[in-house]
């Protein structure tokens, strides 16, 4: 259904879909397809899911959008709820991961003059990715996002991502430096978990230092490597933490939360969002992170991806071309020793859907819900396709 009246912003489209159950799609033409990417990290609890739909429906005949000059129940809610989860203190909504980053980069910012700092700086990472805004791409880690949109926005420093020793190098040779924003794990980037340590290190030197620790939870969050927040795996509490994706399940609603002096630096007028935090997503929103907690289903991605990895790793022990099996949670790669992007069609071709990011590592990202049999059967036909890949 392709029409020239769409930007072509995303190339050719490998098939048009029409229909959603669980951890299934449909095109239209009828043919099925096991959804190993849940549209990118968003349908964690998969499509159509019950509880969303009936709350979906239910707020559109209610109220779908006032403003937020006034004070909206289901925000207050999942505003409550967010904060009881995180342990954060509270939450400014946008609409989506690139929006709620933006919120974190001038949170950091009013920290940094807050300080009497003329150009506040935040360091991000090589290899990083945190939205397509211009501030969001600049603190992005890729030259082909970025290529073409010069020139980009001043303030960020970067440095190489799970390296404590060289970002400290780095707050010794620039006092401007006020946060450092960094994603637990990198998603676009590869799939790249950091050190078991890492977040408690980067917890250490912002104390130290008096920088804001900023963590980037767009894709990492709401459940998918194990707990509902991936800091969550190494006991610490940021100074901010931005969430999006699976956080409404398919409804655009972004999230920036904050803690300690971080949680009192937004004040009337310094930001705002016209359809941030409205009835109908935060309806959503409340439903998705409802059936996260009260399902477990956080334990469940944990459990699901180990499963996933361990087949992976076994069946693909001997192939010289991979490099590496990876990942936490529902949060999976699959690293190749070459370019390996023919393997999205490849995979459609067989009924899978999958991803393929910084060209050589396979990126899964399957929803939760997805039985042990259909992880057995992504398994059952991802593995003869990487054995059998030659180059693209």
């Amino acid at each position: 259904m392709a029409t020239s009246a769409v930007m072509n912003t995303y190339g050719a489209r490998a098939a048009t879909l029409v229909k959603g159950e669980g951890a299934w799609l449909w095109d239209d033409k009828g043919n099925k397809y096991l959804d190993a990417l849940s549209g990118i990290a968003v349908c964690g609890l998969g499509h159509s899911h019950p509880k969303i739909a009936a709350a979906v429906s239910t707020q559109a005949s209610t109220l779908t959008h006032c403003s937020n000059f006034f004070e909206i129940p289901n925000q207050l809610q999942l505003a409550d709820k967010l904060r009881e989860i995180s342990g954060m203190t509270n939450v400014f909504f946008g609409n989506s991961g690139a929006e709620a980053n933006e919120a974190a980069i001038k949170m950091a910012r009013l920290h940094g003059h807050k300080k009497g700092i003329k150009l506040p700086t935040v360091l991000v990472m090589d290899d990083a990715f945190h939205g397509r805004t211009l501030a969001t791409l600049t603190a992005s880690g890729s030259r082909k996002v970025q290529a073409g949109f010069e020139p980009l926005v001043h303030g960020f420093a970067r440095g190489p991502f799970d390296d404590i020793r060289a970002l400290e190098t780095m707050g010794d040779n620039n006092p401007d430096i006020c946060a450092i924003f960094v994603e637990p794990i990198q998603g676009e980037g590869g799939i790249r978990v950091a050190d078991e340590e890492y977040l408690k290190k980067l917890r250490e030197l912002c104390d130290q230092r008096g920088w804001l620790l900023m963590l980037d939870e767009v894709q990492t969050g709401n459940g998918r490597t194990g707990k509902y927040f991936c800091y969550q795996h190494s006991g610490i509490l940021p100074d901010v933490v931005t969430t999006s994706k699976g956080l409404g399940n398919g409804v655009p609603i972004g999230a920036c939360l904050a803690s300690g002096e971080a949680a009192k630096l937004m004040q009337p007028g310094n930001h705002g969002s016209t359809f941030g935090g409205n009835p109908l997503s935060c309806a959503a929103g409340l439903a998705a992170v409802t059936a996260i907690v009260e399902g477990e289903l956080d334990i469940r991605a944990g459990e699901l991806g180990e499963r996933i990895m361990a087949a992976l790793k076994y069946g693909l022990a001997d192939i010289d071309h991979v490099k590496e099996v990876r990942g936490r949670g529902c949060m999976i790669g699959v690293e190749l020793t070459k370019p390996c992007k023919s393997l999205f069609m490849a995979a459609m071709d067989k009924g899978l859907i999958i991803n393929v990011t910084a060209d050589s590592v396979i990126r899964l990202l399957p929803p939760f819900v997805m039985t042990n049999e259909e992880a057995d059967q992504l398994v059952s036909i991802l593995v003869p396709l990487i054995k059998d890949f030659k180059k693209d």
